[in-house]
């Protein structure tokens, strides 16, 4: 029979695992939020930062890139495309190892076209995200994101006809 010490040490452990994964799904909902709330002032690297570590990678249809900066300047460019970005998230699959962590999260995406531009229809991507986290002093960090797209709809921009989704 497990004594009370064997008890709460299992307890502590099921508690922070709980946590963990608390912590980690709510890390990945700033960052989808992060990708449609900025305002255009401030540096968005300071931003970033209580997101991601310092040399993450990114893994999109429409690119790649490595580091905070980065991933600033690609999304920067990403958000001039469109009049407005909408992410949505759900299903966070995680699985802890330790300090490392691994997710992967549902996604949908819409993008509204600028009035007056061709096409005048939305285009939304569904698909998901896998990507990895680690612990640091500074709590849970993504060190990778990388976007997979199951579906497409709607009227893709000219500069993203070829463009494999």
């Amino acid at each position: 029979m497990p004594s009370t010490h064997d008890d709460i040490a299992a307890l502590r452990e099921q508690v922070q695992a709980l946590r963990d994964r608390a912590e980690l799904r709510e890390l990945f909902d700033r960052y989808v939020t992060a990708l449609d709330t900025h305002d255009g002032t401030g540096p968005e690297d300071s931003r970033y930062a209580s997101l991601f570590t310092e040399d993450a990678t990114f893994a999109f249809p429409i690119g790649v890139c490595e580091g905070i900066e980065a991933f600033a300047a690609f999304q920067r460019g990403a958000r001039e495309r469109w009049a407005r970005i909408h992410h949505s998230s759900s299903n966070h699959s995680v699985v802890l190892d330790g300090d490392r962590a691994t997710l992967r999260v549902q996604q949908l995406t819409t993008h509204v076209h600028h009035a007056g531009r061709e096409p005048a229809a939305h285009f939304e991507v569904g698909g998901y995200s896998e990507a990895r986290a680690v612990r640091t002093p500074a709590g849970w960090r993504l060190s990778h994101v990388a976007f997979h797209v199951v579906w497409d709809s709607g009227a893709r921009l000219p500069e993203l006809a070829g463009v494999r989704l």
